[in-house]
């Protein structure tokens, strides 16, 4: 048997050397595909895991669970509606995470909500006009410093200022338009800017301020339009949970929510393109292109359009400058550019004509000189952001949150698809969502008290409470507008206003996160692999304690994106496919013509006693062994190839591959999975395709060789 194999090896390798030709021509097409393979699974997995650990690291954990019952499936990240995902309520989180934190492979538990609102963070002239008022009422306190009349006097040339850029737009705007055809909106607007801009208003702004100002607020604020409507996308989070559970977290700007405080955390990546000056924001994309992807604003588009948007849109910086400020800023640039234009929008305009050459001493000019005289974002640290929001049941509720800080995920701080999301108290969330919070409770108690309700009436009595003849309900009308009670507040606007800032300084007791509602809770693993096995452990212990809940794994939990990673898995398989099937033809026909060419050398060996089954083994050893060789040597060379790729990384060029990558650069690995993958599909291959031509070659008989020859 030993002498059999050992002479079959031996007429297997000559053949291969005595047909050369034929022998690279299989062997290079199997080497193509064990480097493909090697290769693109060793990438896709790094890609994979790049993913994984973006996701987990960021928002969803290992596991994500949420409530059975939930309308929609939990989408961390966004859905295909684009809206976020309709979930039912968790009730009293803290029997959950103790079901949750009784599983053997759970870590940690963090209780979460996911919802979204529109914020408007309030147009120039609103500011100015605040921040005069606030001088004003000092004023009329009875405070006559000379600090005082220094802020009264410098707001009101701020909004002169303001003014004057108004109306020379509405004129401009006016040349351009036939006047038969003006609205009389348009008149009224005009007549507006014309009576603010006159010395007569200003004199007797002194002796009536609080009318002048209702003028100016009814009147000219709204002719400013320059407020940004903001789409934030939060989650409502144990502040003290997620830092521990998601160590990528990172505070940028400002501090971490105090413990027990309400607060507000945006994602410094959205700080930075959605409230920051637009002017600015450009001028940073720009310079990132031009230094970092060494790009050229002559010949790229959209750097093109940056610059050209740059300088149309100066209104935004012109708003914000008092009359100081305007001259200080108009000798600056003149300076700058050599210029003796007068005109501070024509002068911006030039200064913002950026081409490669100039553009990073103007942008270095711009942040040195000209930002300090600039509120370079319209929300800073330390403000109160007032969030409007749909609650569960349909009407709107709104929270005033101190903005604490920035945050940011290590390697992720350039990722919009990371940076989406913005974090704020999960006691503030529960009270936008509509779910009662302890503090909602009192309140509600307090104007239970102080309106003498009876809570305890009977459902089924009710109608008898409220019409019979026992009871007696008086109600007091008073004509006109009514003075709002001292112990009621929340019934005048103003003090309802006043309310919620105080609701946002009060410090709640962190074990209310505990007793109140969730929407979902990140699962974080003590062993990371056995994602499938704790899921099913969670279910059991679900159902064991009464609670009704589902777990979902990381990818799944992460919604559109999450649904990405089995993308590229099934266009690795389909490759893999592809492979296989165009590699099996080549290398059938390839053998089948090589058999043919030789049935004389076949049929001398039948001749001399060969059996048939030494013909296929002889056969299935020459294949095999092209295989063997020719693939260890393609899944070598892909070895080699992941392992310099690795080492020098493959840069993210875009915003979308940084979340990939999970960082700016990926570094892939090699994956012995891939690599035994790699050699047995191409052994596969090559053993299947000898099968045809081994079938032919058993079928030749030593009459038929002797007829070739002849």
């Amino acid at each position: 048997m030993l002498s059999t194999l050992r002479v079959l090896i031996q007429i297997a390798f000559r053949n291969l050397f005595a047909s050369r030709l034929k022998t690279l021509i299989v062997g290079g097409i199997v080497f193509a595909g064990a480097l493909i393979v090697t290769v693109g699974g060793s990438l896709l997995d790094s890609v994979v895991s790049g993913m994984s650990r973006s996701i987990i690291g960021t928002l969803a954990g290992d596991i994500q669970v949420y409530a059975a019952q939930s309308k929609d499936e939990l989408a961390l990240f966004g859905n295909m509606g684009g809206s976020d995902p309709n979930l039912a309520q968790i009730e009293q989180y803290e029997m959950i995470r103790k079901t949750l934190e009784a599983v053997p492979n759970v870590a940690r538990v963090v209780p979460m909500g996911i919802s979204s609102a529109l914020v408007t963070s309030g147009n120039t002239i609103d500011v100015v006009l605040e921040k005069l008022r606030a001088a004003v009422r000092k004023q009329l306190a009875g405070d006559h410093g000379a600090e005082v009349k220094a802020q009264i006097q410098s707001q009101k040339d701020h909004v002169q200022q303001i003014i004057s850029v108004l109306q020379s737009e509405q004129q401009n705007g006016a040349a351009l338009i036939d006047q038969t055809k003006i609205s009389q909106d348009d008149r009224d607007n005009a007549a507006a800017l014309a009576r603010a801009t006159s010395p007569t208003f200003w004199t007797g702004f002194d002796q009536d301020p609080l009318n002048s100002l209702e003028f100016l607020e009814n009147k000219i604020a709204p002719q400013s339009a320059d407020a940004d409507l903001l789409y934030l996308r939060y989650v409502g989070t144990d502040m003290a949970a997620f830092r521990q559970s998601f160590d990528r977290f990172r505070i940028v700007d400002g501090q971490v929510i105090p413990e027990g405080h309400r607060g507000f955390l945006f994602s410094k990546f959205f700080y930075e393109d959605r409230v920051k000056l637009r002017t600015a924001r450009r001028l940073d994309l720009i310079h990132t292109a031009v230094t970092e992807k060494r790009q050229k604003i002559a010949t790229d588009t959209d750097l093109t359009r940056m610059v050209h948007e740059n300088q149309r849109q100066t209104r935004e910086i012109l708003l914000q400058l008092d009359a100081a400020s305007t001259a200080k800023m108009r000798g600056l640039v003149q300076a700058k550019l050599g210029s003796s234009e007068t005109d501070l929008a024509k002068l911006l305009e030039s200064f913002f004509d950026t081409t490669d050459e100039n553009f990073e001493d103007r942008y270095k000019f711009f942040y040195d000189q000209l930002v300090p005289m600039l509120d370079l974002y319209r929300i800073r640290i330390g403000d109160l952001l007032t969030i409007k929001a749909f609650t569960q049941t349909g009407y709107s509720r709104s929270v005033n949150l101190k903005v604490y800080g920035t945050f940011e995920f290590n390697g992720l701080d350039k990722s919009p698809l990371a940076g989406a999301v913005n974090i704020m108290d999960l006691v503030s969330f529960r009270d936008l969502y509509g779910f009662l919070t302890a503090d909602s409770k009192k309140d509600v108690e307090r104007l239970e008290k102080a309106a003498g309700a009876n809570t305890n009436v009977n459902r089924e009595h009710a109608e008898d409470e409220l019409f019979g003849s026992g009871s007696q309900v008086t109600a007091d009308a008073t004509p006109g507008i009514a003075e709002p009670k001292e112990e009621l507040p929340e019934l005048n606007g103003l003090a309802g206003k006043l309310h919620r800032e105080d609701l946002s300084a009060r410090v709640y007791d962190p074990a209310d996160v505990e007793r109140g509602i969730v929407l979902n809770a990140a699962v974080i693993l003590k062993d990371h692999s056995r994602v499938k096995e704790t899921m099913a452990d969670i279910e059991v212990a679900s159902k064991r304690d009464g609670l009704d809940l589902k777990a979902v794994s990381w990818r799944d939990a992460a919604g559109l994106i999450g649904k990405l990673v089995v993308v590229f898995q099934v266009v690795l398989f389909v490759a893999v496919l592809v492979i296989f099937l165009v590699a099996l033809v080549v290398i059938n026909n390839a053998l089948v013509m090589a058999t043919l060419e030789r049935v004389r050398e076949i049929g001398t060996l039948r001749a001399v006693g060969a059996q048939r089954t030494f013909i296929l083994g002889m056969l299935l050893v020459e294949a095999g062994t092209i295989g063997l060789v020719f693939g260890g040597l393609g899944s070598l060379l892909g070895c080699l190839i992941v392992a310099i790729l690795g080492w020098r990384g493959i840069p993210a060029t875009t915003d979308v591959l940084n979340f990939f990558f999970s960082g700016p650069r990926l570094h892939p690995f090699i994956n012995p999975l891939y690599v035994l993958g790699a050699m047995g599909v191409v052994l596969l291959v090559s053993v299947l395709s000898s099968f045809y031509p081994a079938w032919l070659a058993m079928r030749i008989s030593p009459r038929q060789a002797m007829g070739a020859e002849e």
